[in-house]
């Protein structure tokens, strides 16, 4: 057998100490990825450091230069040459302390790690010195002596030419644009978490943004509003709950007002930023049935939780953190955003009525929003459509009495008792009710509203039946994993009060017995090994509740009323009454908005009124 020559490079290899120089460098890889990278670290330092006003500049998109001023309690003459070296930090005094962490930083390699790779600058100036130092660090060389320059209490860094002496890391940059969006990004994260910063971020001496110190929820919504926009503003609700040991608060946009992309996420541990998969899954789950398909949630959320219940320390950047109960985590955030989308009714005077150019188009050749040929092709069955709707409305009709909201009853002017949906006017094609409510003009897709409270029936019904579970003609038996196997016996309660029956026959087999009646005819192997999945990475799974609702939201499709079907005013009344009651009425099963809005004051403008 032939045998593989190592090179001499591979020979006779002694282990020895690395250079400083060389220590540096790799540990800014694993710090200094981009621009944006260096900025967030500089911006936490500055958190830590109490400042309450932060400058900003950058150059090119930070490739030339980043500069970051803040007025904090600074850094005194003695310790400027000790800040650039590695592992030193005033955040930290003992092992103790490691497991508590309550600042930003804490590992003390931020500043040589950037000085490494970069010509670095470092200014600064305590209350109790007359003037201020200054050190310069090039490249990871010997930093030189202090020097007096004026400078205001507080410190400043100047990061010039980043990479520039590590030009194979220079290449993987990308665009200025790019990297100023990333800058961007950067800041607004740490904006969001101060809301009592000041915050001033140039790009080219031009400015981005400059945002106040806002001490009221009023003032911090319109700091929300100038960092995020205005839409996320008015599309948003505002949430907050804390427990014993932990807190959640922020502000959730309206499944409404979703992204085809993640950009405006924003979830913060203890002021740390942070992404996390069991966060995601457990917002992911909230929004569940409420989203239009490839669409993603907004949100601004901040948990507070014991130190002691979270380790920040896993990742160099500080960027991902681990739970030491990760399922209760999961749970709490779930519990709390499931409950606040639940409850964004039409009769929440705090939300802000969707209206048309709120509503993201989508391509027609996907069902898009009020996609009118789609609904023109639903066949239908008339009679089976009278008796569900009859039965859903029964008692609404009253022959002897003209329908509220009939013409002669409009509702125009400042009546308070005017429900939030208004009361029918008309309808249109056979496909949405125009209703007026103080406000305006209301449209609503009656297939998709009577298909979200048809769903919403459904399950209430198939939660109070207890979830029937039925045995299966042949169990199913599924070779796994001794991991899996494991987990299907330490969840075993956890499947039975889902209408599961599992036992394990041995190592690596398991055999289904019993499944819920809803669940009799889907692919069971296929749902136990999602399951099985989702239980040991987040230790808590939804796939046999969403395999349910699936099939829930199917019958309740299929049993909603359907375009082209006459209804009279009684009728459509009762519909929005029910809108204004039932949960997650703004949107149908498949994620499609069930209502939207036109203000009078937007009609006024369509007609030149008032001009």
């Amino acid at each position: 057998m032939q045998t593989i020559d190592p090179g001499p490079m591979m020979k006779n290899r002694q282990i020895k100490q690395l250079e400083d120089k060389l220590i540096n460098q790799i540990a800014a890889g694993e710090v200094v990825e981009r621009p944006a990278s260096l900025l967030k670290e500089l911006l936490e330092n500055c958190i830590d450091a109490s400042a309450t006003k932060i400058e900003i500049q950058v150059d090119r998109g930070g490739l030339k230069r980043i500069q970051v001023s803040d007025n904090g309690f600074g850094i005194p003459q003695e310790q400027l040459t000790l800040a650039l070296s590695r592992h030193a930090t005033s955040k930290l005094v003992s092992v103790e302390d490691l497991f508590e962490v309550e600042t930003l930083g804490f590992r003390g390699e931020a500043l040589p790690s950037i000085a490494a790779v970069s010509r670095l600058t470092l200014s600064s100036r305590t209350p109790d010195q007359d003037k201020g130092y200054q050190v310069v660090v090039h490249g990871g060389h010997q930093a030189s002596a202090p020097v007096p320059v004026a400078h205001p209490v507080g410190t400043t860094v100047e990061v010039q030419d980043l990479f520039y002496n590590t030009p194979a890391r220079r290449k993987f940059l990308r665009t200025e644009k790019t990297e100023f969006n990333h800058c961007d990004n950067a800041v607004k994260k740490i904006a969001l978490s101060q809301p009592s910063l000041e915050v001033i971020f140039s790009n080219d001496g031009k400015t981005v943004f400059h945002v106040l110190p806002a001490s009221t929820e009023e003032a911090r919504k319109k700091r929300i509003s100038s960092i995020c926009g205005a839409q996320f503003s008015k599309q948003c609700v505002y949430l907050e709950s804390d427990v014993e040991t932990m807190a959640l608060s922020g502000w959730t946009g309206l499944p409404t007002f979703s992204r085809a992309g993640r950009d405006l996420q924003y979830f913060y541990v203890n002021g740390r930023a942070v992404k996390d998969n069991l966060i995601a899954h457990a917002v992911r789950r909230a929004y569940n049935d409420v989203l239009y398909h490839g669409r993603h949630p907004a949100f601004i959320l901040f948990l507070n939780i014991r130190p002691e219940l979270v380790d920040v320390n896993v990742h160099p950047a500080k960027s991902e953190v681990r739970f030491r109960e990760s399922r209760l985590v999961h749970n709490y955030i779930y519990r709390v955003l499931h409950h606040t989308i639940s409850g964004l009714t039409p009769r929440d005077s705090e939300i802000n009525l969707p209206t048309p150019e709120n509503i993201p188009l989508m391509s027609t050749k996907t069902g898009g929003y009020g996609n009118y040929a789609a609904q023109q092709n639903i066949k239908m069955l008339v009679s089976d459509q009278l008796r569900g709707y009859g039965a859903l409305f029964e008692g609404s009709r009253n022959q002897d009495a003209e329908p509220v909201g009939a013409p002669g009853h409009s509702p125009a002017g400042n009546d308070q008792s005017i429900p939030p949906l208004g009361y029918a006017i008309a309808q249109l094609k056979g496909i949405y009710i125009l209703a007026e409510n103080n406000e305006g003009l209301i449209m609503v897709d009656m297939h998709a509203a009577h298909e979200r409270i048809t769903y919403e029936i459904l399950k209430t019904k198939a939660e109070e039946n207890d979830l029937n579970s039925q045995p299966l003609l042949v169990p199913v038996q599924i070779n796994v994993s001794q991991t899996e196997a494991q987990f299907a016996e330490d969840y075993i309660d956890e499947f039975k009060s889902l209408g599961v029956e599992i036992d394990r026959l041995g190592e690596e087999k398991l055999v289904i017995r019993s499944m819920p009646e809803l669940l009799s005819r889907s692919n069971v192997e296929s749902l136990i090994r999602d399951t099985l999945s989702d239980l040991i990475e987040f230790g808590v799974s939804g796939r046999i509740q969403d395999a349910q609702h699936e099939i829930l939201s199917s019958v309740a499709c299929h049993g909603s009323v359907r375009a082209n079907r006459k209804l009279e005013l009684a009728e459509m009344n009762a519909l929005l009454r029910q809108m204004e009651e039932v949960e997650r009425s703004g949107q149908c099963n498949h994620g499609r908005p069930t209502w939207m809005s036109v203000s009078l004051g937007e009609i006024d403008k369509w007609f030149m009124r008032g001009r």
